[in-house]
């Protein structure tokens, strides 16, 4: 453990005295002092220098240094030293001898060699409270005469006890996130069509097609009737379930795609035939098995995922094998509940947006968020002006659709160290990578009162590259050995 140490210099023989009857405190020095803590304990040492001391041979000066807390509720009294003229010097030491009275334990007793040079080497331990840090020392001074009688006390204000005040920490201000040059955004859905056994044409008012269709043109005039947005691709993907041979269902995923895609561009001929894109996968096998992983109700489930796991490839060979294996019911329920959702076919719809006016953005929050980047949003905020409640709306919003933007994140825990509310700040950094948002994180820890945290963070930051979060992780050491944490 580090020691903190405060050296106190000439303090004594500089500071003013508080005069009583006497002013033999006037006439001391003190060299070499310091107090120091380390772990628990805080050990205060000095030479107390009497060369110039004049103590008549019948009184006693009695030294007690104390510690006082800064608001003076609390204190502490030190080992004492008893100085004493000559004749008092015999005296005590006469009475001690006859056991007429008990040496107070821990008393240093000096005889004073007037005009003779004498140095008292004072040392001395105590247990650590946190009330010492901030405090002052004093040394008191009581002057007992030939009859036993007081004379008057001193009082000497000697400095500060292990100053302390906390550290003040460099952040970064708001971050600006990048711009995008080109907003690029897509809707990913999947259209899960009814075919006649064997078939590949779609039926419009077959089952449910009509309202799945409907939902899928639905989708595409969200984006070909906004004139913000610009389509620049569809792409659409076929897949088939497991039930038959790997290379007729990727044929027939193929076919469904292709008819899929022809039903839907006879519904949107203002878009361009370049724009649409089709492709097909075949057999969904892996999504067959999260569906079978997912049915733990299903009483065939353990069967089926034991076969799956033998199956060395062959997915045709496994397939037939379930089959064989399987009731009627519980095939029934594969081909209706697990493999029906794998009959698909997934399209995506790529499109560019428009930049948008600062006044058109703050519209846009409201209604279209996932339309603006981040940087717009975060210009939003900043016309609200810094951590008022359409700032940090604006911010919440962004984090909403941008939850991995660094700037936005810390922009945002930034709003929320400047009011204090240091646990949502830490929330929102908890997971943080980036070197100034380590720092920051290592402040809000530090001012919520976890130290050791808020070391860990700045030891984080600077190795980062947060060049002053190195200091910042040494004075959280400092803070954490000086008070005790």
């Amino acid at each position: 453990m580090k020691k903190t140490i405060l050296l106190l210099g000439c303090l004594l023989a500089a500071s003013p005295v508080v005069f009583g009857q006497t002013h033999y405190l006037d006439d001391l020095k003190l060299e070499n002092q310091n107090i120091s803590k380390s772990g628990d304990k805080v050990t205060i040492s000095a030479d107390i220098i009497m060369n110039e001391l004049e103590l008549s041979r019948q009184k006693s000066l009695r030294l007690v240094p104390a510690i006082v807390s800064a608001d003076g509720t609390q204190q502490l009294e030190l080992t004492p030293i008893l100085v004493e003229g000559k004749v008092r010097h015999k005296v005590t030491e006469r009475k001690l001898a006859l056991g007429a009275i008990t040496e107070e334990e821990g008393t240093m007793r000096i005889r004073r060699e007037n005009g003779k040079e004498q140095t008292i080497e004072y040392n001395t331990e105590v247990p650590f409270s946190r009330w010492m840090v901030n405090g002052r020392l004093e040394l008191r001074g009581y002057i007992t005469g030939c009859a036993e009688c007081s004379e008057g006390d001193e009082v000497l204000t000697a400095g500060n006890v292990l100053p302390y005040s906390e550290p003040v920490f460099a952040m970064a201000p708001a971050m600006q996130p990048a711009e995008e040059t080109v907003k690029r955004r897509a809707e990913d859905k999947s259209a899960r069509l009814e075919y006649r056994r064997d078939s590949y044409a779609v039926l419009p008012e077959y089952r449910t097609n009509r309202a799945e269709l409907d939902s899928v043109q639905h989708s595409l005039a969200l984006v070909k009737d906004n004139l913000n947005l610009t389509i620049t691709g569809i792409y659409i993907t076929g897949y088939a379930s497991p039930e038959g041979s790997v290379k007729y269902n990727e044929r027939l995923s193929q076919l469904r795609a292709q008819t899929f895609a022809d039903y839907l561009q006879r519904h949107n001929r203002e878009l361009k035939k370049e724009l649409w894109h089709v492709a097909w996968k075949g057999e969904d096998w892996e999504g067959f098995v999260s569906q079978v992983d997912k049915a733990e109700s299903w009483s065939a489930r353990t069967m089926v995922k034991e076969a799956i796991a033998q199956c060395d490839n062959n997915t045709d060979a496994c397939e037939w094998k379930i089959r064989q294996q399987l009731s009627a019911d519980d095939y029934r329920y594969l081909l209706d509940e697990l493999y029906a959702p794998l009959r698909r076919n997934d399209y995506r719809i790529e499109y560019n947006v428009r930049n948008f006016t600062l006044d058109e953005a703050k519209q846009m929050l409201e209604s279209r968020p996932d339309l603006l980047s981040a940087a717009e949003m975060q210009r939003v905020a900043d016309s609200y002006g810094n951590n008022t409640d359409g700032y940090r709306k604006a911010l919440d919003t962004a984090l909403k659709i941008y939850p991995d933007n660094s700037a936005i994140r810390y922009n945002a825990a930034l709003a929320e160290v400047e009011t204090e509310n240091y646990s949502k700040a830490i929330a929102l950094l908890k997971d943080t990578q980036d070197a100034a948002s380590l720092n920051l994180l290592g402040i809000a820890n530090f001012k919520s009162g976890n130290k050791h945290q808020a070391e860990q963070a700045f030891r984080n930051a600077a190795a980062a590259g947060y060049t002053e979060a190195e200091q910042h992780a040494e004075d959280v050491q400092l803070s954490i050995e000086m008070l005790g944490e």
